[in-house]
């Protein structure tokens, strides 16, 4: 069965990690289906989680933050960042949807561009702004699988998962990515 990881208690894992990147708020729990699609076909991965599983406990912006930081590092270094653009459930006032995940989909194609780091992008229909990202990723990153059904865009994260290489044991966060 696949090791899922949530926020916020870094633990050390050996082998290939899949980060679930994408919204969270104002999105369907979408991180549900992708643990079970990863524990049902790839349970030799391990999968982080940035959904916390509490709510009832008080949250820790930076806690959160951290952990969040730590494994994206670690997805990168050993495993794949996978990118699940879920459309809009409902809406959030104030805060525009999905803002954390474009900064951070804008982020990582970065560094895939300029380290390698792998990525795997799923789009569900509906999510606002998807022309544009799979037009740039087409332009800039056409070696980045881009989805449209979250089993798709799992499957490709395994695939890529599959090349990483094993890293040491995470006894201490990671340091800042210098892949190259």
């Amino acid at each position: 069965m696949s090791r899922v990881l949530f926020p916020t208690a870094i633990t050390p894992i050996d082998g290939p990690l899949v980060f679930l990147a994408g919204p969270i708020q104002g999105a369907p729990d979408w991180q549900a289906e992708a643990i079970r699609w990863f524990t049902e076909h790839a349970p030799w991965l391990s999968v982080a989680s940035p959904r916390r599983l509490d709510r009832s406990q008080p949250f820790d912006y930076a806690a959160q933050v951290d952990w969040e930081t730590h494994h994206l590092r670690r997805a990168a270094r050993c495993g794949v960042i996978l990118f699940w653009l879920a459309r809009e459930a409902v809406p959030v006032p104030g805060r525009a949807y999905a803002q954390t995940s474009r900064f951070e989909l804008a982020e990582w194609k970065v560094r895939h561009e300029r380290d390698g780091v792998r990525l795997a992008v799923g789009i569900e229909d509906g999510f606002s702004g998807a022309r544009y990202i799979r037009h740039r990723f087409g332009q800039d990153c056409p070696g980045v699988p881009l989805a449209s059904s979250m089993s798709a865009a799992c499957a490709a994260a395994v695939e890529l998962a599959g090349r990483s290489e094993q890293a040491e044991p995470d006894a201490a966060p990671s340091p800042p990515i210098s892949l190259g």
